[in-house]
């Protein structure tokens, strides 16, 4: 697939199939979000991979109950260091999962972003160090559901050329 059909084919899935991930997946997912560009080259990120039955209900719990979350094959889960880059830790985080999510729907995996959760319960059942920042988490695994394409705005209210407000020309 070429980036933008990639990009054009990605959704949020709520429903998974109880198939697992394949391991070499996983980690192609992970070197695609080690891959991801950072301010300054900090790489300010971790990820926690989570494929343990009981482990991934705790987590679906965590996360307002969202117990979808659990039926994935493995849930991810983004972590930043806010020393390791005060000012961008989170922002670099969120554009290496994102990287990590466009590689799932390449391979043929369904993800949802998930940011509602308490962090505090997160941190504990994965044993993550207070100073760390968990920014995001997202189920990957084989889709139990195909949902038809989001609407979008068009592109002549979100972009302009020069100045805001300024027609697009292009």
């Amino acid at each position: 697939m070429q980036t933008l059909e990639v990009i054009a084919k990605r959704r949020s899935i709520r429903k998974y199939k109880p198939d697992p991930v394949k391991e070499e997946d996983l980690l192609k997912m992970l070197e695609a979000a080690r891959l991801a560009p950072s301010a300054g080259n900090r790489q300010p990120w971790y990820f926690v991979v989570v494929r343990d039955t009981e482990t991934k209900r705790r987590i679906a719990e965590a996360a307002s109950r969202q117990m979808f979350i659990a039926d994935a094959g493995a849930i991810i889960v983004a972590v930043s260091d806010p020393n390791a880059s005060p000012r961008w830790h989170d922002k670099d985080t969120m554009t290496a999962m994102e990287h990590l999510i466009l590689e799932a729907t390449e391979l043929g995996y369904g993800t949802c972003w998930i940011g509602a959760f308490d962090e505090a319960k997160v941190k504990e059942i994965l044993g993550i160090p207070e100073q760390y920042k968990v920014v995001a988490l997202t189920p990957v695994g084989v889709p139990g559901e195909a949902p038809p394409p989001r609407p979008r705005k068009p592109l002549e209210e979100i972009a302009f050329e020069n100045k805001w407000g300024n027609k697009l020309t292009l």
